[in-house]
């Protein structure tokens, strides 16, 4: 009875909860990645270093642009206080004429980046990744409140059509001998039908319009984060950019391939969550000790879900990479032994950064993150010119360590947050996690199959997370009262408290 209840209800609130949405992204995460896993390690055996470091020149640009390319009026989608009917017109409105604008001064400034980058080889490649710009900006507000309203489900299919549509013609082309192009073309076309299917899905009908009262309001919140967006873009990518620069793109494939092997673990539980963590947070704003315990637990469980895989990956870097991708791809292994720790810190950092955005903070955001670019640049420079690719990834885990995430760590105490509740939440997977590291680097040495002492070191990570979960199986049910308040309390941008959530969180 219990459940067909909260079916109607979820149904008449407008949608899941974020216990069910979170649930429905998790799952949709994990199966792109394993889904694309077995692709990806095709294409880069196909590819080699070069091809694949071409396409990663393009990909970075790509994502710089996308980083700021709707002036970051969406978010305002989620956190809206109203109705978003009122707002969606204008928003797409905004979306829409800044992705052309952006997307034309991008075409025309291609050779000059590409260049600049280390590969002018790209200029094609890029400019047709660039249409990816447009497809984003007309689809923004869909896709905010697709977010808004909990609908993951419907997200998922979207996404996985994505992700295989994209997939499948990239290795296709690939086979065929079209080079870094193919994944260019897999992913404009992944892009442009997933585009459609968000129309179509689109809660709210797709009209442009102008509110002159709401529009300044938009680009008030929304200019200040959209330069945050810029900044935190170029906190993560630095990298990536002096590596292309400074070594060009063969060396930029290395990397990238390193990096995007760092991310993964990161990106299952990441991914899921920044998606449902904006919307949830501000279901809570009304609560603010129950927010910032929610923070701490939220904090504390992304530990323990994550640190020991990460050790794993870092202590079996080299049997990774060799077995994965095969011995050409060897020069990655020492650097992702080091950029683990980066995105590791990454993890933290962004769910700090969703925190401090739900509240509004969207100026201080962007002020910590404008301080770790200039510290981050610098220290990337000398860490390549000292020890090239594996000097640079130990500059980039070491600024993220000890510059990014105390500032982020100080701003989140402003507001509110215990920090040291974050910190005894989070040692002891830490310190398990250092145990797996060190213990997974020497199982992969002494056993003579790679295979197996991959296994071997993998089963040890998998059995401490689940240990540390089971422990701490109490706070798994935060996400769910999360997702009841959701649901039982009034609908988003009613003013109403939201009684539910005090009740589950205090």
């Amino acid at each position: 009875m219990k459940t067909k209840g909260r079916r109607r209800l979820e149904k008449r609130r407008g949608g899941p909860g974020a216990s069910s949405a979170f649930g429905w992204s998790l799952l949709n995460t994990i199966v792109a990645r394993f889904a694309t896993l077995g692709i990806g390690i095709v294409l880069a055996r196909v590819l080699g270093p070069e091809e694949f470091g071409t396409f990663a020149v393009a990909l970075v640009v790509l994502m710089a642009i996308l980083s700021f390319n709707e002036l970051g009026v969406s978010l305002a989608i989620v956190r809206w206080p109203q109705d978003p009917k009122h707002i969606a017109p204008t928003v797409n409105t905004i979306s829409v004429v800044a992705s052309i604008i952006i997307f034309c001064g991008a075409y025309v400034l291609t050779p000059a980046v590409a260049t600049a980058m280390g590969d002018p080889e790209a200029t094609k490649v890029i400019q047709l990744l660039l249409v990816s710009v447009l497809i984003n900006g007309a689809v923004a507000t869909p896709a905010a409140l697709l977010q808004r309203r909990f609908q993951e489900r419907t997200r998922m299919v979207i996404d996985q059509t994505n992700v295989w549509v994209g997939a499948i013609i990239s290795l296709v082309l690939a086979l065929m001998g079209f080079g870094a192009m193919s994944l260019a073309i897999g992913r404009l076309a992944g892009s442009l039908i997933s585009g459609v299917m968000f129309l179509a899905a689109s809660p709210l009908p797709y009209r442009f319009g102008w509110n002159r009262e709401v529009a300044p309001q938009l680009l008030r919140f929304g200019l200040p984060l959209a330069g945050s967006s810029i900044v935190v873009f170029a906190v993560g990518y630095a990298d990536q950019l002096t590596v292309g620069a400074a070594l060009g793109a063969t060396a930029l494939g290395f990397y990238v391939l390193a990096f995007n092997l760092s991310s993964w673990p990161m990106s299952i539980v990441s991914q899921p969550l920044r998606r449902v963590a904006p919307a949830a947070f501000s279901h809570l704003q009304a609560n603010p000790a129950g927010l910032g315990r929610t923070m701490s637990t939220l904090m504390g469980l992304l530990a323990v879900c994550t640190v020991p895989l990460f050790a794993f990956v870092s202590g079996a870097s080299r049997s990774l990479v060799e077995f994965i991708y095969g011995s050409q791809w060897l020069p990655s292994a020492a650097v992702l032994s080091f950029l683990v720790f980066s995105a590791l810190v990454r993890l933290a950092y962004e769910l700090m950064y969703d925190y401090l955005v739900v509240l509004g903070r969207t100026g201080t955001v962007f002020a910590v993150q404008l301080v770790s670019l200039c510290i981050m640049v610098p220290a990337l420079l000398l860490g390549g010119y000292l020890r090239g690719l594996v000097g640079l990834s130990a500059a980039h885990a070491l600024v993220s360590w000890l510059v990014i995430l105390p500032m982020y760590g100080f701003q989140l105490s402003r507001a509110g947050v215990k920090i040291s509740a974050i910190v005894r939440r989070a040692l002891s997977p830490v310190l398990i996690g250092l145990g797996v590291g060190f213990a997974s680097y020497y199982i992969t040495l002494s056993i003579p199959s790679t295979f197996w002492g991959l296994a071997a070191g993998g089963t040890l990570a998998f059995i401490c997370t689940a240990t540390m979960l089971y422990v701490r199986r109490a706070d798994l049910a935060v996400v769910r009262g999360i997702g009841q308040a959701k649901t039982e309390a009034e609908p988003v941008g009613d003013a109403t408290t939201v009684s539910v959530a005090k009740e589950e969180l205090q």
